[in-house]
């Protein structure tokens, strides 16, 4: 009788393998040494770190990407039309800082207008941050993973050299598509300035009107519903 781990295994490789190679077979490698590398922006404890990727300013046109949610469906900047965008960018969901951070954001989320968007995005597969957003009760930030194509991180100059992480920040980007707020953390094992981003958020979106009655991010509607 065949014992049950075996069993398991088998039935693993039957149905994910496919999938995973489908993947794996579109996935674009990140050539490390072809990649602008930037140094003295971040620390890891008291080290510095080099950063893969074009590093972009606040005034700069945001650069589309794609990354993948829950489910593999290719997700880009470009699907977020007419939004304004917080992302919030962590090195791993299943860490302290990181956890945190995504849970902040995700209750934040509720009191913001409909016209303001969080994402989260990291290089964890998306079968780990589906777990993840469903034990910490995670469902009002999408969650977005680069671990495909790296593109988001080498568009944005924040894969950590040697780590395949993406560094910890936070940007926020208008509904016309331009970078208005930009904080790269000084440091991975530290938190981001939540007050400063969540203000410019609610100050760069645009102020919504409704049968001549103006609704803002701190005016409950049914625009938060």
């Amino acid at each position: 009788m065949m014992k049950l781990s075996t069993l398991t295994k088998l039935l693993f490789i039957l149905f994910f393998t496919p999938n995973v190679l489908m993947f794996n077979a579109h996935a674009k490698p990140v050539s490390q040494s072809t990649l602008t590398q930037t140094q003295d922006l971040v620390k890891a404890n008291d080290k510095y770190v080099t950063l893969l990727g074009t590093q972009i300013n606040i005034g700069d046109e945001a650069p589309n990407f794609k990354v993948v949610d829950k489910n593999f469906t290719p997700v880009h900047l470009s699907d977020f039309k007419e939004q304004t965008l917080l992302i919030s960018v962590v090195p791993s969901l299943d860490t302290g800082v990181c956890s945190l951070q995504t849970k902040r954001f995700n209750e934040e989320a509720a009191k913001l207008p409909k016209n303001i968007t969080i994402l989260t995005i990291s290089n964890d597969l998306p079968f780990a941050q589906k777990h993840f957003c469903k034990v910490e009760n995670v469902d009002l930030v999408k969650v977005l993973s680069d671990s495909v194509w790296r593109n988001f991180g080498e568009s944005y100059g924040l894969i950590i050299k040697d780590m395949g992480l993406l560094t910890r920040a936070i940007f926020i980007i208008d509904s016309q598509g331009i970078v208005k707020y930009k904080e790269l953390v000084a440091n991975i094992s530290q938190h981001p300035n939540y007050e400063n981003a969540l203000t410019a958020v609610k100050d760069i979106a645009p102020v919504i009107v409704i049968e001549n009655k103006v609704i803002t991010s701190e005016t409950p509607s049914e625009t938060t519903k």
